[in-house]
């Protein structure tokens, strides 16, 4: 199999080779995607809307007015589609399941079979060409008859509907995929769908509040969807079920005692918000602190059902910012809470690593690292895939042809 050779810059600017032969025989290459950026067939195969569905269509919402009605059309077309990731040699697809397709309206009463029809048959493509699924139950997708009659992920009603559904993906397509993800990045969720309003649901009302609610229930569901994997599925499937969160490292800006602090509370509001929960037991400590009762409290029924509600860590990593104190003006929206501003450059000006193409994305190996260890040293080394991370794969540019 041969591999092309790709340069990355390293911190030091020295130039570094790597190929994919660099990396253990074991090592899985992938690629990913989630329900709404590619199936498209909205109203086909009994699917219901999902928030996101809903939140694409209203005026403004979307800057040039585009959906993911047609997207690239991978109800129709997965076929083709698979055939390209065998073709440049991927071992892994990770992509998520449209919950609107396996219920319409959430609720679990009924399920759809041509849902179950749709995912069957990628999922038997994928293994006919040696690929591997990954499976994520929940990419920001909601769907809008939950959000619509009980306010979504507001209501603690949500953990059992998501349990239900959970359950219906793991008695269907188990005994075929052998990893499963629950939610992807639910900071991403809660923040910017419940508190600035910028992805669907699109809520920005009581924004000091509601994306700590909505945090707390998609953690219970994650939780609750364990338990079900484990108690009725884990033993004869023989899989492994996790969390994946998206974390930016946080190095501090100076050796001031104050952007060391502000570092280390940017890593609790990104890894600690969920992740503390589940291998300590409660919130960190940097958050009650600065949340204070708008942060939900866990009753002893939820860390016991939180308690290592996990077998592995799902990591979404895109890029490293400096971190510094910034003084808190009593605002008490996510960010500013925080006390800390994030700074993309070196005191001496120069960017912190090589532009990709969003205004915001930085590729920075060191910070990679860096996040890795963090990860593996707070948390017991827990076995840990990388879900995505961007233009550092682009950068690596492995060529399997």
């Amino acid at each position: 199999m041969a591999c092309r050779r790709s340069e990355v810059n390293g911190r030091d600017g020295v130039t570094e080779e790597v190929a994919r032969r660099d990396f253990p025989k074991d090592f899985v290459f992938g690629v990913a995607t989630s329900a709404y950026q590619v199936e498209g067939a909205r109203r086909e195969g009994g699917k219901g809307d999902s928030i996101w569905d809903v939140f694409s269509e209203q005026k403004d919402n979307i800057k040039d007015r585009s959906n993911g009605d047609i997207a690239v059309d991978q109800y129709h077309r997965y076929k083709e589609d698979v055939e390209l990731m065998a073709k440049l040699g991927f071992g892994a697809y990770r992509f998520s399941i449209a919950w609107t397709r396996i219920f319409p309206d959430g609720l679990g009463t009924k399920i759809n079979e041509d849902g179950i029809a749709y995912y069957n048959n990628l999922i038997n493509c994928l293994l006919e060409k040696g690929i591997q699924p990954y499976v994520t139950l929940y990419h920001w997708d909601l769907p809008y008859f939950l959000h619509e009659s009980m306010g979504g992920w507001l209501s603690e009603k949500i953990v059992q509907y998501f349990a239900l559904y959970a359950e219906a993906c793991f008695e269907k397509f188990g005994d075929r995929v052998k990893h499963w993800i629950t939610i992807n990045e639910p900071r991403q969720t809660a923040v910017n769908g419940y508190g600035y309003g910028l992805f669907a649901p699109g809520r920005c009302e009581n924004s000091s509040a509601e994306p700590y609610l909505a945090a707390h229930h998609q953690l219970l569901a994650h939780a609750a969807a364990v338990a079900v994997y484990r108690k009725k599925f884990k033993g004869a499937q023989g899989g492994v079920i996790g969390l994946t969160i998206d974390c930016e490292w946080a190095e501090p800006f100076s050796d001031k005692l104050e952007d060391k602090i502000a570092a280390d509370t940017w890593l609790d509001f990104q890894l600690g918000w969920y992740l503390d929960p589940i291998y300590y037991g409660d919130y960190p400590l940097a958050m009650r602190e600065r949340v204070g009762d708008l942060l939900p409290k866990l009753s002893e029924a939820d860390k016991e059902l939180l308690h290592n509600a996990t077998d592995f860590v799902g990591l979404n990593h895109y890029t490293t910012r400096f971190v510094a104190y910034a003084e808190n003006q009593r605002d008490i929206h996510f960010y500013q809470v925080q006390e800390s501003e994030r700074i993309a450059k070196w005191q001496s000006g120069e960017p912190i690593g090589q532009r990709a193409a969003s205004e915001w994305l930085y590729a920075v190996p060191w910070g990679f690292q860096k996040v890795l260890n963090y990860i593996a040293k707070r948390y017991d080394n827990p076995p840990l895939y990388v879900t995505e991370n961007g233009y550092l794969l682009t950068l690596l540019a492995v060529d399997f042809l």
